[in-house]
């Protein structure tokens, strides 16, 4: 082994960047965030060259320019001034390396202006170098980056092709424009512009700017406040039949900042948990934390967080999301307080929610483990009255508006292939699946039932089963008879049923116990769940069932009043409507 020596303050700065500049979306994500810091309401990005060249100018309030060659130094910034800063840090950058890692692995050439000075200032940069003169430029901040990585051959291998890299940069300025609704970005890829949005501060035209507007369709909006821990989620979730294949679309911010957050990753998917199957929905919500109570120092990526309450975190999201699928929203309104007061004595029930399965252990990196999903009994809290004085005349309250009202009568035209009922609707016709309506209708109703009906079985076939069976089926009789099953072994190999639920008392007994081992035996952790996806399908009316005009009315009436009517809880979709417009443009009735 060699003798110690001091490295220099280039290879300091690059032995940094490896960690902070891992490719070119690194760069354009440190600078625009930077554009976001400085206040700017437009800025644009320009990528060229297989995206080693990269330009990013914004109106934003620009460097002093005593403070220009400081700005370009390690860990020098003007978003913290102590330790104590860190536990309140309301910008995107705050750690002070990205412009020193960024010029020790590029050629980069600054010009910025304050609005307090008539000139600019112009520096260039190279292997750590920096060089000052003044120029005239406008109010603002052009980074304008050349030959990325050129002095590190090695990293370039490591590169992916134009199309991939340049892929990485397009999600990130899509990302945060979503979050960052009221600045317009525009993105270039060698002088083609691949997006652009107005900043009209409109989460839903950014949306139909960035993708379109098939996709402000089918979304619900999401918004819950607790005023007690400072929390508040905005924000939009697709609807259960709007889905993708991946968690790609999953657009997730803490305090406006992207995140990749194991917690609000689950709570996403537990609030879906029997509405989607195995695909994914399209999501865009931002969490508000008190600064205090996240960490967003984990990371030089600060693309992870830590909590001081992670089961809260994860109850709140939850249930914000849990209630706009249920079709509820929560409006923010001022009302006198002795209406409120009214209100307040009314009796209420606090929301029911089981945190004891949820744990997270510390770890240098966020580590979250999950036993089961919460299910929380959809209940809403109206807050105490205060007391009424002089300073105190009106507090705001959450208001909140069912979005879809029960329809009184279906205009139902008849059945086809005794599997799909048809309905003329004001927007056009809908086509109903009749067993995954009633399907969605029976899971909903027993999840809400405390006692199932059941029936008593004098006469039981016996039921082949193996050891294994035996173990699993025995470990969840508990479970079994909260949901209307009783079993009884005769032998470790054979079965018979003594109860079962009465909605499904015509059901071959094998052919129940043959779907509950299928169901459960999958998901040991989530038995519960499959207990009661199981009974509903059974219970639910079969397709190539020949159904009377009433017996469809009662089906989709019922069906109409669940929480969450848009798939059965295998996740498939429940209906499907053909707008009147199509079907004329068919018919070439342009009329």
């Amino acid at each position: 082994m060699g003798r110690i020596v001091q490295l220099s303050k280039n290879v300091i700065n690059q032995i940094a960047a490896g960690e902070v500049i891992e490719r070119p979306y690194s760069v354009v994500k440190e600078l625009v965030e930077n554009s976001v810091d400085a206040g700017a309401t437009k800025v644009s990005i320009e990528v060229a060259n297989e995206c080693r060249n990269i330009r990013v100018a914004d109106n934003g309030s620009g460097i002093h320019p005593d403070d220009i060659i400081l700005a370009f130094s390690k860990h020098a910034t003007s978003k913290i001034s102590s330790g104590e800063d860190l536990y309140n840090v309301k910008t995107m950058g705050f750690r002070g390396e990205a412009l020193a890692s960024i010029i020790s692995i590029s050629r980069l050439t600054c010009i910025t202006r304050t609005e307090e000075f008539d000139f600019g200032t112009k520096v260039e940069c190279e292997n750590s170098e920096v060089k000052k003169s003044q120029t005239g430029c406008a109010v603002g901040t052009i980074m304008d980056i050349k030959d990325l990585f050129y002095n590190l051959p090695a990293r370039l291998k490591f590169l992916k092709s134009q199309k991939t890299e340049f892929a990485y940069i397009n999600e990130l300025i899509q990302s945060l424009a979503l979050v960052h609704t009221n600045v317009a970005f525009e993105l270039k890829n060698n002088g083609k512009t691949i997006i652009k949005t107005t900043g009209q501060g409109d989460t839903l035209q950014v949306l139909k700017e960035v993708f379109s507007e098939d996709i402000a369709k089918n979304l619900r909006e999401v918004f819950k406040t607790d005023k007690m821990s400072g929390l508040k989620i905005s924000g939009f979730v697709s609807t259960p039949d709007y889905t993708r294949a991946s968690k790609k679309d999953y657009y997730m911010y803490v305090n406006s900042r992207m995140v990749k957050c194991p917690i609000f990753q689950k709570s996403i998917d537990t609030a879906y948990k029997s509405l989607i199957g195995s695909r994914y929905p399209f999501i865009i919500l931002n969490l508000e934390v008190p600064p205090e109570d996240v960490d967003v120092n984990v990371h030089p990526t600060k693309k992870e967080v830590r909590y001081r309450n992670p089961n809260q975190i994860f109850n709140f999201i939850y249930s914000s999301i849990d209630m706009a699928l249920s079709g509820v929203t929560e409006r923010q309104i001022a009302q006198p307080v002795p209406e409120m007061q009214q209100r307040a004595a009314e009796p209420v029930r606090p929301m029911e929610i089981k945190t004891e399965d949820i744990y997270v252990t510390e770890g240098e990196n966020i580590a979250s483990v999950f036993k089961k999903p919460v299910e929380p009994k959809r209940v809403i809290e109206f807050p105490k009255p205060q007391r009424e004085t002089q300073q105190n005349l009106s507090f705001e309250q959450p208001k909140f508006i069912q979005e879809n009202p029960i329809e009184q009568e279906e205009q139902i035209i008849g059945q086809y292939k005794k599997t799909y009922i048809l309905i003329e609707r004001e927007e056009g016709l809908e086509i109903v699946d009749q067993h995954i309506a009633e399907e969605r209708y029976i899971y909903e109703k027993l999840k809400k039932s405390k006692n199932i009906d059941c029936q008593l079985l004098f006469i039981s076939d016996v039921i082949e089963i193996s050891p294994s069976d035996k173990e699993l089926l025995s470990a969840n009789k508990d479970k079994l008879e909260k949901f209307g099953y009783e079993i009884d072994f005769i032998s470790d190999t054979e079965a018979i049923f003594r109860k079962v639920p009465q909605l499904i008392s015509k059901v071959a007994p094998k052919e129940i116990l043959a779907d509950i081992l299928e169901h459960i035996s999958g998901d040991i952790d989530n038995i519960e769940e499959q207990i009661l996806i199981t009974t509903s399908c059974k219970a639910a009316v079969k397709a190539n069932t020949f159904l009377s005009p009433f017996r469809m009315q009662e089906i989709i009436k019922n069906w109409r009043t669940c929480e969450k009517p848009f798939t059965c809880p295998h996740g498939r979709p429940i209906s499907k409507i053909i707008e009147h417009k199509d079907i004329a443009k068919f018919f070439q009735r342009t009329k």
